[in-house]
């Protein structure tokens, strides 16, 4: 989720990954991986892509987060019914 929105910042601003990469102090290969899902971005580099691409931070931290909890709810039966309850708490 994150990452393809990443993915399709990047390219539509023309930036290449290596570009981006240097600019989250990582290697290309990793951002590759942050892109695919393959690997999670962190918390504080979801502060510098808001900035880099003038987005909201409030948005992408939405979207870290919706993978954080996908990722970690992925092979449980009863996720959704997990999440609607989780959701009960927080309203």
């Amino acid at each position: 989720m994150i990452g393809e929105h990443i993915r399709a910042l990047r390219e539509a601003n023309d930036i290449l990954l290596r570009q981006l990469a240097a600019k989250l102090d990582m290697d290309q290969a990793m951002l590759s991986k942050m892109e695919r899902g393959e690997r999670a971005f962190r918390k504080e580099d979801i502060d510098t892509l808001a900035k880099i691409f003038k987005q909201s931070k409030k948005e992408l931290l939405t979207l870290w987060l919706a993978d954080k909890i996908l990722k970690a709810t992925e092979n449980e039966r009863y996720k959704k019914e997990a999440l609607i309850k989780a959701m009960d708490q927080i309203n």
